[in-house]
Formats: C-alpha cells, sequence, structure tokens
C-alpha cells in the first residue's frame, strides 16, 4: 500500500512539472505574464470550464495590462504573446507580414479538406491562388452582377414580412433567425443560382438553413469541436472531430459537381458566383479542380450564414435599440430610394453613407472577431512603446485583442455608448486605424468584405422603408454571450417587435 501511494504521489508531481514545464516561459524573456496562469489550462480555466467566452477572456487580460505595450499569456499550456497597443497591431497585420502571415487556426485536410483550403486557413500559393479568385468576384464590377441575384431576395423578406404581419399589428421575431434566412438565401441565389428555400417553412428539411445550424448552433458537438478544433487541437489528433460534418462536405462536392457540369454545357450567363468562375476558367485557360471550387463555394456559403448574419443581427438590436439612429437611417434611405425610383442600385447603395456609419459602430462594440490569432513564422523583435522587447520566435501564437482595442477609453470617447457619429466624415479621420478591426486589416483582410456589406446594405434598405423595429422585452440586455461556441450568440436569443410603417 505504502509503494502504490508511493507511485501515485510521484506521479502527481511528475504530472504536475510536465504541465508546468512552460510556465515560466515569459518570466525568462523578460516578459511580463498576465496574472492568474494555472500548471495545464494557463489563463482559459474559466473558457475550458465554460463560464466565459474566449474573446472575454482576452479582453479582461487586456484590461488587466492596458498600461502595457504587450503581455505573456498561456493559451492551455502554450505560450502565447498578446499585443496591445495598435502600433504593435500594425506591425504584426501590416509592416512585418510576412513574419506574421499566417493565421494560427489550423484545419487538418484529412478530417476536413474543404475547410483547408478556406482562404482564413491557407498559406502560400494556395492562399494567393483562393485569394486572387475570390477578389475576382468581389470587384466593384462583379458586385454589381451579384446584386442582381440578392434583390429578389429582398423582395422575399419583404414578402415574409408582410405575411407575419398581415393579421396583427406588430411581430415578435428573433433576428439571428431572420437574417439568417435572409443571408443563407443570398448564398443561395448569388452563389449557386438556386433557390435555397429560407423563407419557407414547409421546405425546411431541404433549406440551405438547415446545413448553417448543423454548422453554427449550439449543440453539444459543436461545443465539443470548438474546445477541441480551436482551443485544444493537438488533442484533436487524438479525438478527430471535424469542423464540417461528413455529410455536409458530401453534400457540397456533389452540388458543385452537378451545377458546374450544367454550367460548362450550356453556357448561359447567370448574375452568381459560379458563373463568375466559369467566366475565370475562361480566362485562366483551364478548369477550375471541383474541390477547390466546392471549397470556395463552402466558403461563401459559411461566411454567409454564419458571419454576416450575425453582424446583421446585432446591426438590428441597435437600431431596435436606439430609435433616433433608425429614423435617421430610414431617412436617409428614402432619400436614396426616391432618388432612383424606389430601386435597390448599387450606386444608391453606396450613397447610403450613415449606413456605414452604423455598421461601423455596431461592429465596434460587438466584434465578430474579437480575437485574432496569428502565427510568427520567423523569428522578429518586437518592440513596444514602453520600452519593452520580445523576440518573437517561430510557431508563437499572437494574440491581438480586437474587443479590448475596440472599446479602449484611450481610443474611443465614452466607448460603451453606440454613437455611429464617430465615424462621421469630419470625425472618421481621427480615428486610432488598428483600434478599429471589423474585418482584420492588411493582406489578410477579409476578402468577402464588400459582399458582406452590400448584402447587409441592400438587406436593411428593404427592411427600413417599410418596418420599424422596436427591441422586445425578452432580449436580455446587457447582452451576455454564450461560452464556447464559434461566433458571439447572446443568451436567450435577439427578440425584436417588426411594424409595418
Amino acid at each position: 500500500m505504502v509503494v502504490f501511494v508511493s507511485l501515485i504521489f510521484v506521479a502527481f508531481i511528475a504530472l504536475y512539472f510536465y504541465l508546468a514545464r512552460n510556465n515560466k516561459y515569459w518570466q525568462n524573456r523578460g516578459v511580463f505574464c498576465a496574472d492568474g496562469a494555472l500548471p495545464g489550462v494557463g489563463h482559459m480555466l474559466s473558457v475550458l470550464c465554460m463560464r466565459t467566452t474566449f474573446p472575454e477572456c482576452c479582453h479582461k487580460i487586456y484590461n488587466n495590462n492596458r498600461g502595457r505595450s504587450m503581455v505573456g499569456v498561456y493559451n492551455f499550456m502554450s505560450p502565447s504573446l498578446m499585443v496591445l497597443e495598435p502600433e504593435l497591431v500594425k506591425t504584426v497585420l501590416q509592416t512585418n507580414f510576412t513574419s506574421f502571415h499566417q493565421n494560427f487556426q489550423k484545419v487538418d485536410p484529412d478530417l476536413d479538406p474543404l475547410m483547408a483550403n478556406h482562404p482564413f486557413v491557407t498559406i502560400g500559393d494556395k492562399w494567393i491562388t483562393g485569394r486572387k479568385r475570390m477578389t475576382y468576384a468581389f470587384s466593384s464590377m462583379r458586385l454589381k452582377i451579384l446584386l442582381e441575384s440578392i434583390k429578389p431576395v429582398c423582395v422575399m423578406l419583404e414578402n415574409y414580412l408582410d405575411n407575419k404581419l398581415s393579421k396583427v399589428g406588430k411581430v415578435e421575431l428573433e433576428l439571428k433567425d431572420l437574417c439568417s434566412r435572409y443571408t443563407t438565401q443570398v448564398v443561395a441565389a448569388a452563389g449557386f443560382g438556386v433557390d435555397g428555400f429560407c423563407f419557407d417553412d414547409e421546405k425546411a428539411d431541404v433549406s440551405f438553413r438547415k446545413i448553417g445550424k448543423q454548422i453554427f448552433e449550439p449543440s453539444m458537438r459543436n461545443a465539443i469541436m470548438f474546445i477541441l478544433v480551436v482551443l485544444l487541437p493537438p488533442l484533436n489528433k487524438i479525438f478527430k472531430i471535424s469542423f464540417i460534418p461528413k455529410h455536409i462536405d458530401r453534400f457540397f462536392r456533389t452540388l458543385i459537381a452537378d451545377l458546374m457540369e450544367q454550367r460548362r454545357k450550356d453556357g448561359i450567363p447567370r448574375n452568381d458566383f459560379l458563373h463568375l468562375m466559369t467566366q475565370l476558367e475562361r480566362i485562366e485557360g483551364d478548369k477550375i479542380d471541383l474541390e477547390m471550387l466546392a471549397s470556395h463555394t463552402l466558403s461563401f456559403f459559411i461566411d454567409g450564414y454564419g458571419s454576416t448574419s450575425t453582424v446583421m443581427s446585432f446591426i438590428g438590436f441597435q437600431l431596435a435599440s436606439h430609435s433616433k439612429v433608425q429614423e435617421k437611417l430610414r431617412k436617409e434611405v428614402m432619400t436614396v430610394l426616391d432618388k432612383y425610383d424606389g430601386v435597390i442600385t448599387y450606386e444608391g447603395l453606396k450613397e447610403m453613407t450613415y449606413m456605414d456609419q452604423v455598421f461601423n459602430e455596431s461592429q465596434r462594440i460587438i466584434p465578430i472577431a474579437a480575437v485574432l490569432q496569428k502565427q510568427c513564422t520567423e523569428e522578429f523583435e518586437l518592440r513596444g512603446s514602453d520600452g519593452l522587447v520580445c523576440r518573437a520566435q517561430p510557431g508563437t501564437e499572437i494574440l491581438i485583442p480586437v474587443q479590448g482595442l475596440q472599446k479602449d477609453p484611450r481610443y474611443w470617447e465614452d466607448p460603451e455608448v453606440f454613437d455611429p457619429e464617430r465615424f462621421s466624415p469630419d470625425r472618421k479621420h481621427s480615428i486610432e486605424k488598428f483600434a478599429f478591426l471589423p474585418f482584420g486589416e492588411g493582406p489578410r483582410i477579409c476578402v468577402g468584405m464588400r459582399m458582406a456589406l452590400l448584402q447587409m446594405k441592400a438587406g436593411f434598405a428593404a427592411i427600413l422603408r417599410k418596418y420599424s423595429l422596436e427591441l422586445s422585452p425578452r432580449t436580455q440586455v446587457p447582452l451576455k454571450m454564450e461560452p464556447n461556441t464559434i461566433l458571439p450568440t447572446p443568451k436567450g436569443d435577439l427578440w425584436v417587435f417588426f411594424q409595418q410603417l
């Protein structure tokens, strides 16, 4: 018994030293380490226990170390460097991009072959090729083409709301549900040229929204996937959980193979992404690999269903919460639409500049990518304004706390107040550029940004010209986010009353 107890004691001691082997990493390099690190979990205990979100954890570390240029963090057992001042953010994202050109997140191509080609995770020639194709599709000239597929979806959105309001004076709707219907239908129409059945509840089983829910909606599988894929990727080498379920992978491969065969045969021009890809094939004189094309379209789908609908829902929440802002934006929408005979046009949407201000302020208050995670790819010396010098080593994770920067009173007056006037023409030039990162910055800035803004502006133009939004008491204010979700997801959802004007 004594021998058995001794072995257990020795095992615990060995486990402790194994878990704590990196705990002096930052101190040994002369970098202050954030308080509260524990062996094995570092600063992530509250995230692991689902008491808080990863962005909220990083925001707390940012606030506790606001006077420093950078601070050491332990992302579980991995030493990570959090850069806290805009000039260092600029160094990482733009000035010395070559030393930090990789995003930290990795995708196993054996588990997720389609996601492995997403522009967010690719590197080298594969990243250059994928970004080139997306940039081609989302140029100004081609966005005008895609808008022609978006406008019928705006009509569907109006018809859906009209039907909901046909027998009542106002109706209570959940914003993420409504916005995901719209953005996913846009993906189906502008991406593939098909009907996504997103506004038809009788066809929910074949709706594109069903696919999106399986990827993003809170569930036990997605909570486990988030921990293994996002927080603890080394463990996923054992458990092998994919980001994209296998049946969804097969769905996109089959859909793209069938549609591209049809497009290559009939040659009929269409106002969608796949038609633009067939045009690009003719320009390049070579067929685009079907797996690569399925990856591009899956990226289009994920960004549309997930990121864009989430941003839209928070914008709708802010408009419902601030009636004066809503009314001012409505006046702009009506003025511009009257100028273009009531038709949503590319030129008209560009003229809705107050809408841009509202979008920017909403994304400042609640950023979708609240923490950017980059990877150092070659040794580089980072120098802070406080005199701190850190030689970042290859493989080191660099954390950029977007949420902290965008709510820092040093850069924003009354940062908790929703005020679109911050981004007015006479004030926006005073904004610290790298303290506002709604789509990232530098060469890896979000390639779908312009497409996302286009469809959101068209959607809100359609909504605001006919309906008013009022916050429902069911919405839990202040908002609190569900832990272990890929995108910020408010507890209790975002409920709003819609009423016809």
